[in-house]
């Protein structure tokens, strides 16, 4: 059966408790960067406010953002980015009472059913089975590549290794990436294994340690800076395979934000922690599944700045959102960010890269 989004069931607004509904409350800010008092919230979840006595919806919404009226249309807008007068919802409940409401099943199938009281092994952890998650994502980005936006954030650990690397640099030839999210790291051991055959000093496949080795990420940072750019480094010739080299020569945008502890850091990379948060965003507003492997704070960034549904012409569909690390604590902490539409898989991201890339080019094999 081919794949299909699932239908959106929008609130139905006719019904008294919305009727009667006063207007959603509009404060000003009181200066720029600071919300007035009893500011309401935005979630992960599409938000309807009643504006002049009609229910409308924030279209590109966000996490711990205030719902802004701007030029006739509501925005949810970061703190830091409010202007002093804005018109700013107030209040702090989400049932419509306050010309608020919060609709979070508007993705639930019909007919689901009720989960039992006590059941086993209803938590995501190591012991879950996901055969079916695996097959659920062949048939997603065969969609995806065609109709949606994919974004993925990855960590080094995708390119420490010869398979994964190789697996997930045919993603972006096969036109399964549309943007990558990542760190200084990701990108500059990827370019060290294209250029020296090594990451963070090993041999990509063999993992044994090279002579200096711990010189050679710096070693291709200092390359790069010398040629002035990522993609001038990649023109030259000094590399000619990788994550990163396909990026540039299929113009896949790339976001390396960087970290207090990068050292270098490639051109690229964005010091100033907001300005490379506007960058993912930019992204991040047009992504309809996002898949995140091994790196744990850009997965939580990532997951704060990422709504569960999204709206493309006309029509509101569901955002996918993957992730994937082998550590339960690093999944679980996303969810415990209040990113509660993430669907966590515990595995080596280095197999799971390479199931995928089997997967979207095998047909219906299994991982």
């Amino acid at each position: 059966m081919p794949f299909t989004l699932p239908e959106y069931q929008a609130p139905v607004f006719t019904l008294p408790q919305f009727c009667s509904a006063p207007d959603a409350r509009l404060d000003p800010a009181p200066r720029d960067g600071v919300a007035p008092e009893g500011y309401h919230a935005t979630s992960i979840f599409p938000e309807y406010f009643k504006i002049d006595g009609q229910w409308r919806l924030v279209e590109e919404s966000r996490m711990d953002c205030v719902a802004v009226l701007r030029a006739g249309k509501l925005e949810a807008v970061e703190f830091r980015n409010l202007k002093a007068g804005e018109p700013v919802v107030v209040g702090r409940t989400e049932d419509g009472s306050e010309g608020i409401y919060i609709h979070a099943g508007g993705f639930e199938a019909a007919g689901a059913g009720e989960r039992e009281t006590f059941a086993f092994r209803q938590g995501r952890s190591r012991e879950t089975a996901y055969s079916m998650d695996y097959d659920s994502i062949y048939e997603l980005l065969r969609h995806e590549r065609e109709h949606g936006y994919i974004v993925w954030v990855l960590g080094p650990a995708c390119a420490f290794d010869a398979d994964a690397r190789a697996a997930f640099s045919a993603l972006v030839r096969d036109g399964y990436v549309h943007a990558l999210l990542a760190g200084n790291a990701l990108a500059t051991h990827d370019l060290e294994a294209g250029y020296l055959r090594t990451a963070l000093g090993q041999d990509i496949y063999t993992q044994q340690s090279r002579p200096n080795g711990h010189y050679n990420h710096i070693d291709t940072i200092n390359a790069v800076r010398n040629h002035g750019s990522t993609a001038a480094f990649i023109e030259s010739g000094a590399v000619k395979d990788g994550i990163i080299y396909e990026c540039v020569k299929r113009h896949v945008p790339y976001v390396l934000v960087g970290s207090v502890r990068d050292d270098g850091p490639l051109p690229e990379v964005y010091g100033n922690v907001y300005e490379g948060q506007n960058a993912m965003r930019e992204q991040v507003r047009r992504a309809t599944t996002v898949i995140c492997m091994a790196s744990t704070l850009h997965t939580v960034a990532t997951g704060n700045m990422t709504p569960s549904y999204r709206l493309v012409g006309g029509v509101i569909r569901p955002v996918y959102f993957y992730s994937v690390d082998i550590s339960e604590f690093a999944v679980n902490k996303l969810r415990d960010r209040g990113s509660l539409s993430v669907r966590t898989i515990v595995t080596n991201v280095q197999d799971f890269i390479v199931n995928v890339q089997k997967g979207v080019a095998g047909g219906t094999e299994n991982g």
